[in-house]
């Protein structure tokens, strides 16, 4: 698997011949990443994808309830990225109407395992 990087400002970079490409578990990393930070709507091609940030998580209350659920579908986004086959650990936060993914450690379909890190919303 190979994927385009992101420069600082999370925009795909460009010009810079095969360096601006990740392959293997490094792939699997950013298309996690991307794959969290493309919002439901976003995308013209399929306005259907994305999380739903706005729809589902965002304004609701920090109970329990609403982080498990919130959980619940980042997990599932997380599984439905290219090249996961499943989530070892997951460890999230909820602060000052902030949510965090501060670990999540995937086993991809290679067989090895990637950490994705401070993933906020």
């Amino acid at each position: 698997m190979k994927y385009r990087t992101l420069d600082a400002n999370g925009d795909y970079s460009f010009g810079k011949s095969m360096q601006d490409f990740l392959a293997d578990e490094d792939a699997v990393a950013q298309a996690i990443k991307t794959s969290l930070l493309l919002l439901r709507g976003e995308w013209w091609e399929d306005t259907g994808d994305g999380l739903p940030l706005f729809q589902n998580i965002l304004g609701q209350s920090g109970t329990q309830e609403h982080l498990t659920s919130t959980d619940l579908l980042i997990k599932d986004r997380i599984l439905s990225t290219q090249g996961v086959s499943q989530i070892q650990s997951f460890q999230s936060s909820y602060a000052n109407r902030r949510y965090n993914v501060e670990n999540c450690t995937v086993l991809t379909n290679t067989g090895q395992t990637v950490t994705v890190t401070g993933v906020t919303f």
